[in-house]
């Protein structure tokens, strides 16, 4: 770490949201100076609370807090949706890194992909040096509802349906790999190795067919198999509104349903190579997640 990196104050945007807390951790394990923002304090951690420099309250719409909550940052990073990403860079004159979405890339785009490329359109006619990181399907931090949500689901069913019979390709990304990729897009900005705007596709090493991914949950998850039928998108679609109203039962949108539609497949040699990091491998993040390998099964049951 050089020693800009190690005396600089990294000002975090949704410091209390998962992604947001997981990098407020692993900075403040490298002795880094935090300044947490976020719209509630009360939804903060209070062990984070303590460790921050600072702990600001702002909303991002809030065009007088916000420049206050953003003061002596050496670096601006935003966890939250990057729709705001025009606000933070009108609040403040510090680099920024941000957290956008592979979800732009959807044929089906909706307010989510719209907000992320106006972020990133908004980033590149700044032009001050900046990091956009376009994640795919993150997993794996405290609380989050992707893959824990899908195996509370399967518990619940005898059979698995999947449109197209779960065939398009998915690529999910470990927390863990999110928080080393964000480290390390501030320390090249720190280390004055970014110009100008750049952006990063973040995804997990290799992509894998849908069904195989829920075969994998449900291996680790210990719930055995499954059959997986292929039923059509307009019927499951159909479904998921019917199984809104069931008590207990975790729900699917219907844009979900019709995203299950879509490769999600991308090529990650920018993200090994400009900022170093080899993602862990979809069974041993899921294997750490779920906790739970039956000792009778071979590893090959879920292909």
């Amino acid at each position: 770490m050089s020693q800009s990196a190690s005396t600089s104050t990294i000002c975090v945007i949704g410091a209390s949201g998962r992604s947001g807390s997981a990098l407020c951790r692993q900075l403040i394990a490298q002795g880094r100076s935090v300044i947490a923002v976020v719209r509630s304090r009360g939804k903060l951690a209070p062990d984070l609370a303590e460790m921050c420099t600072a702990v600001r309250q702002a909303d991002l719409t809030d065009p007088v807090a916000l420049p206050i909550a953003l003061e002596q940052a050496d670096v601006v990073v935003n966890t939250a949706h990057a729709r705001h990403l025009p606000a933070i860079l009108l609040a403040t004159l510090a680099p920024v890194v941000a957290l956008g979405s592979t979800r732009k890339f959807t044929r089906w785009l909706d307010d989510h992909g719209r907000g992320v490329l106006a972020g990133e359109a908004a980033l590149k006619a700044d032009g001050r040096p900046s990091i956009l990181l376009h994640s795919t399907m993150i997993y794996g931090a405290q609380g989050e509802d992707n893959v824990q949500r899908l195996a509370r689901l399967l518990e619940r069913l005898p059979i698995v349906p999947l449109p197209g019979g779960g065939r398009s390709l998915v690529q999910p990304i470990h927390q863990q790999d999110v928080t080393r990729c964000v480290v390390a897009a501030i320390d090249l900005i720190l280390g004055g190795k970014v110009s100008g705007p750049e952006v990063f596709i973040i995804a997990g090493p290799n992509a894998v067919p849908y069904r195989t991914f829920v075969r994998m949950v449900l291996y680790f998850s210990g719930l055995g198999g499954r059959p997986i039928i292929s039923l059509p998108a307009w019927f499951l679609i159909a479904a998921a509104h019917i199984i809104r109203h069931v008590p207990k039962l975790p729900t699917i949108a219907p844009e979900e349903i019709r995203r299950l539609l879509e490769d999600k497949n991308f090529d990650i040699a920018p993200m090994r190579e400009r900022l170093g990091v080899n993602p862990i491998s979809l069974e041993i993040g899921l294997q750490s997640l779920l906790a739970v390998t039956p000792a009778h099964q071979d590893h090959t049951d879920y292909f």
